[in-house]
């Protein structure tokens, strides 16, 4: 029986990593440490620890304390900025006899800044959203000169990465723009980008010092409480879908050696993508190092990608799949609501069980 140490226990992209780990067949002990008590009563951790905030100067002494007594085989960040906090004192946790299957500083420094995540793609010659720095009003005129036609409104977002679509905006209006940038103190922490109105979709993958070893392709079929947000995102996903694409899978590909150290990724990239007006997927980001919250659907579905990660991981032992690519079929749906579980069921499905009132 193994044991692992998993942080920001009781979010919900967290417990989607817990649950996947407890449904393989390996035993195992997870001990789950995060900074919100009432979070963390949802977690199904074995243990629970509630530790001060990663940005709190106590963290560093408390994490490695909890480190000394539970002894775990290997620890997982579930939060990219927590992990390049901790990866600062990453020799302490290794000589703690704790295995780490991270990238290196620099490419997770690359992910957590999306000005540098975008300069990196752009550079590689991927397709992505033309991006402005806004610094002053002037930019900000620019911008709008620059970004719209006057039709399609302008995506405007914090250069750090933030969770759930956090501080974003859109607007085609340069006033209600200087004015969210003015409360939100954004002036010169903004991005303003081209507007991509197609679909969103994800490409979550795992890789070993270069080598790809499993990737899923998913669209998105719509934002939970897309209403409560300024932007219409909220990063909760309401309905998930397989999908896989040949140019889906090239992009997301070029997108994780593009951001990764002397182009080899290692450890887990989740490629975040909206479609331009021509259909081609743009990147918007890459989440470094952590499983998405609906990671959950594809264990459901027949691939566990917390299990495979944690045996490359401990064991470097590799999945004996038939397909490296999107093993799973396309079309299958998670369908997500606040206070029940998620559903995985298909088109086909949802009509033999729904009465549609034209048929009445």
């Amino acid at each position: 029986m193994y044991k692992i140490l998993i942080t920001g226990a009781g979010s919900a992209q967290t417990n989607g990593v817990v649950n996947c780990l407890l449904e393989d067949n390996e035993a195992c002990e997870i001990v789950g440490v995060g900074s919100d008590p009432y979070d963390l009563m949802f977690c199904r951790a074995h243990k629970r620890y509630l530790i001060p905030h990663s940005t709190k100067p106590e963290y560093k002494e408390v994490f490695l304390k909890i480190l000394d007594m539970e002894k775990p085989d290997i620890v997982h960040f579930q939060h990219d900025v927590e992990m390049a906090i901790a990866l600062k004192f990453a020799d302490e946790i290794k000589a703690r006899g704790c295995k780490l299957f991270v990238p290196d500083y620099e490419t997770i420094d690359t992910c957590v800044y999306k000005y540098k995540s975008w300069k990196k793609f752009k550079e590689a010659g991927i397709k992505v959203p033309e991006n402005l720095v806004i610094k002053d009003e002037a930019d900000l005129r620019k911008a709008f000169n620059e970004l719209t036609d006057g039709e399609q409104p302008i995506w405007f977002r914090p250069m750090i990465i933030g969770n759930a679509g956090k501080g974003a905006f859109v607007t085609t209006d340069i006033e209600e723009a200087k004015e969210n940038l003015d409360n939100a103190k954004g002036w010169g922490n903004y991005m303003a980008a081209e507007y991509l109105p197609g679909e969103n979709m994800t490409w979550l993958s795992i890789w070993d010092d270069g080598e790809l070893v499993v990737a899923q392709g998913r669209k998105r079929g719509g934002w939970a409480y897309s209403s409560m947000s300024t932007s219409g995102v909220t990063g909760i996903t309401k309905i998930g879908m397989t999908y896989s694409s040949p140019e889906l899978d090239e992009i997301a590909i070029n997108c994780c050696k593009a951001v990764a150290t002397n182009n080899r990724p290692h450890g887990i990239f989740g490629v975040d993508l909206k479609c331009d007006r021509n259909g081609i997927p743009n990147p918007t980001e890459i989440n470094i190092s952590r499983f998405f919250a609906t990671v959950e659907f594809f264990q459901k579905a027949g691939l566990n990608m917390p299990a495979i990660f944690k045996d490359l991981a401990l064991y470097g032992k590799k999945p004996g799949l038939s397909k490296i690519l999107n093993p799973l079929a396309d079309d299958l749906l998670w369908l997500r609501s606040l206070d029940d579980r998620p559903i995985l069921t298909t088109q086909d499905k949802m009509k033999a069980a729904l009465i549609d009132w034209h048929n009445i």
